[in-house]
């Protein structure tokens, strides 16, 4: 590079990170064939985020629990039994022709049981094997009196109070004094040591990080067999809006309603300690990766959770400074709205241009081309609910539409607005030829 990192413009440091995503080192490809492919729709994709004009609308399908359902497996099975992760992941991508795909997007069952996870329920651990997706356990995993703890030393708010809650392997850690001085820490850790309860702590995070890596492995696997044959990587990294990292993760929907009311000021401190640790940690995790594009799955900043007035002060100032810095930093955030947008576009559309890619679920398109069209890439809005119940000519009627309202000038990647767990297979057909048929540029 003729500039060093800290001297660029943060164009320029996108496009050293678009090089890299575009001429991945060390990759195998398959053919000749898949190398084509993998630079072609690797172009495809940093054209619709620069609003330039690819050869055609670029195509997104989110991997999930709709890897396993494509193959005949069920969530459960793909969980628990690893091997037959890699099978179902290839057949995902021989079945569908996207411009871009990660990984399976798994956990591991047995991984979460050994730790006792709490915020999460999947098939074959709290719900039936029948069912189709993992369900999120909501409940004050902080409660309304600590954000003082939280804010002074995070850390020890995370072992001592957090991760006990949310992990029933580290209950033992909520009996301990504070972390923050170092003072008798020798003395501690050796009792610590000999108190039964954190010897089986030991003998479970050991067994639980073997399983992982044996987890790990299948799905790096994937990822190494995506590339190979020719998709590029969607996601460098994965983030939260400050505030979502309250209302999910710690206080809850109900807790961080109460909390705008009773405590604005200790929520919004809080919000500026989150926003800088975000972003280095974020920061941090795309450096590893290939993939510029930082996903950000958004919850609580919509239409219907809080007001324009609302948004304005507790959501949007410590995100938007969130977002900055990733984009000061060459990376492309992707936020993926649950819910609507409608009256928030002209507040979001307060970021340089070409330095974000909003995905929507249920905003109204035509008004968010309106809006952000020339300025900001968008995508989306096929949902969840039309793969379930539409039939795949109605899908791909409906792609067509959006196409036509979007794609005009450059700046639209045709996505789903949410995950998807189970559907007629040839409706993510109808969205994959609608792009083939409809989203060519002439």
């Amino acid at each position: 590079m003729d500039k060093q990192w800290a001297d660029m413009s943060w164009e320029e440091r996108r496009e050293e990170r678009f090089k890299k995503w575009l001429n991945p080192t060390g990759v195998k490809f398959n053919s000749l064939e898949a190398a084509r492919k993998y630079k072609e729709r690797a172009t495809r994709m940093i054209k619709a985020i620069k609003i330039e004009i690819p050869d055609r609308v670029p195509v997104h399908i989110p991997a999930g629990s709709i890897v396993a359902y494509n193959a005949g497996l069920t969530l459960e099975e793909v969980l628990y039994d690893y091997s037959k992760i890699k099978p179902a992941w290839i057949k995902f991508l021989r079945d569908y022709d996207i411009d871009s795909a990660d990984n399976p997007g798994l956990f591991s069952g047995r991984v979460y049981e050994i730790l006792d996870y709490k915020v999460m329920k999947w098939p074959g651990h709290g719900l039936p094997s029948s069912q189709s997706m993992h369900q999120f356990v909501e409940k004050q995993y902080m409660k309304a009196d600590e954000y003082d703890m939280m804010i002074k030393d995070p850390f020890d708010f995370g072992l001592r109070r957090f991760l006990p809650r949310t992990w029933g392997v580290f209950e033992p850690f909520a009996d301990l004094p504070s972390f923050s001085s170092s003072q008798g820490l020798p003395e501690r850790l050796m009792a610590m040591c000999q108190d039964p309860r954190f010897q089986k702590f030991m003998k479970a995070i050991q067994e639980a990080s073997d399983e992982n890596v044996k987890s790990q492995e299948v799905i790096a696997e994937c990822s190494k067999i995506a590339m190979e044959e020719g998709f590029p990587p969607l996601a460098g990294g994965i983030a939260l809006a400050p505030f979502d990292t309250v209302a999910d993760m710690l206080r809850g929907t109900q807790g961080s309603v109460m909390d705008m009311y009773r405590q604005p000021e200790k929520l919004l401190e809080s919000l500026e300690g989150i926003t800088e640790e975000s972003l280095e940690s974020t920061v941090n995790m795309a450096n590893f990766s290939l993939s510029p594009i930082v996903f950000i799955p958004m919850h609580k900043g919509d239409d219907s959770f809080m007001s324009v007035k609302q948004f304005e002060k507790f959501y949007w100032p410590t995100y938007r400074k969130l977002l900055l810095g990733l984009i000061n930093e060459g990376l492309v955030p992707m936020p993926v709205i649950d819910g609507s947008y409608n009256t928030r576009l002209e507040i979001i559309k307060d970021l340089p241009r070409t330095g974000v890619v909003w995905t929507f679920e249920q905003t109204d398109m035509a008004k968010a081309k309106k809006i952000l069209g020339g300025h900001t890439c968008i995508a989306g809005n096929v949902l969840a609910a039309q793969l379930y119940t539409h039939t795949p000519q109605a899908i791909k009627e409906y792609c067509r539409k959006l196409i036509e309202v979007c794609a005009p000038g450059g700046g639209y990647i045709l996505s789903l607005g949410s995950g998807i767990d189970k559907c007629d297979p040839a409706n993510l057909q109808a969205i994959v030829e609608a792009a083939k048929e409809y989203g060519v540029y002439k």
